[in-house]
């Protein structure tokens, strides 16, 4: 196990073209005016420039602070503000500026909420629909620490992409998400949505992803896509993990293109509708793509 400062060379597959035309310069111009949070920049996302050069963002709500301390992200961490009640309505506004016909949303932990801030998603979901209705919806949601009445109320708000990531492995959770609950929360989680969505959501979407390069093995990770597909998780992502800054967990292994191509291949086997498997892949990367008519 590497200690926090000592890192990898990263190979050349992992070399980004950065892109910042007029495009990108409007939506970050946008983004500032309606004083919005994208995971894009809190996150330091490796592809905000391919991104928001096609006019596409993930707007993160509930603040810009993370009750958590996960070790591998890069937002900040401690008490958060009080919740922006005009934060639904500008996140609305933003999407319909940008005319996106997919939005992603995602958000911080918000611990210190009883109901873990799932009455701010609902309403953030509710604003960009009725100002949006053609817009395609996904939210990216904290695990209400196992709130069922929590997830309730996100479903309620009917999304059409609910998406919560497993990040890890099962080993590593306690290191990686100290926080976290690999089966009492995040499976739980993705199985009480699928279950709603047979029931009385049909035309939604799961998804879930995961990140590897901390030291899980490729076993581990084909056991954990399993899992995921136990729950009857739909949508899987699968990238490398990055190391955001000295203070965050390191890098154990860089993955190849092959060996992400080969989970891929192991995810529709198992019956994933659409598996994005690669080295800058992140949970949002191309969620426009992951529509019926593109599954196989």
């Amino acid at each position: 196990m590497r200690s926090l400062k000592e890192r990898l060379p990263k190979p050349e597959w992992l070399k980004i073209k950065l892109n910042m035309g007029d495009d990108f310069l409007e939506v970050r111009r946008m983004v500032n005016d309606l004083t919005l949070h994208t995971v894009c920049e809190e996150a330091r996302c490796p592809n905000i420039y391919e991104c928001w050069s096609n006019r596409t963002a993930t707007f993160m709500i509930a603040g810009d602070v993370c009750t958590r301390r996960c070790g591998f992200c890069a937002v900040s961490k401690g008490e958060p503000k009080p919740l922006d009640p005009a934060e639904p309505v500008h996140v609305a506004e933003a999407v319909r500026t940008l005319d996106l016909r997919h939005a992603v949303i995602t958000g911080v932990n918000r611990d210190d909420k009883n109901d873990g801030g799932a009455a701010h998603w609902a309403a953030t979901i509710s604003a960009v629909r009725e100002m949006n209705p053609e817009c395609k919806i996904e939210v990216l949601i904290p695990d209400f620490e196992g709130n069922d009445e929590a997830l309730g109320l996100v479903l309620d708000a009917r999304p059409d992409v609910l998406n919560h990531n497993t990040e890890t492995v099962e080993r590593l959770y306690h290191r990686v998400r100290p926080h976290a609950r690999y089966h009492e929360w995040t499976m739980k989680l993705l199985r009480r949505a699928a279950e709603r969505r047979d029931s009385e959501q049909r035309g939604m979407f799961t998804k879930s992803g995961i990140m590897v390069g901390l030291g899980e093995t490729s076993e581990e990770i084909i056991e954990t896509i399993r899992d995921l597909r136990s729950v009857d998780c739909d949508i899987l992502t699968i990238g490398q993990y990055l190391q955001p800054s000295e203070r965050r967990l390191p890098v154990e292994k860089y993955y190849t293109p092959a060996e992400f191509a080969e989970f891929k291949r192991i995810g529709l086997e198992m019956g994933f509708r659409y598996v994005e498997s690669g080295p800058l892949v992140r949970s949002s990367y191309h969620a426009h793509e992951h529509k019926p008519e593109n599954t196989k």
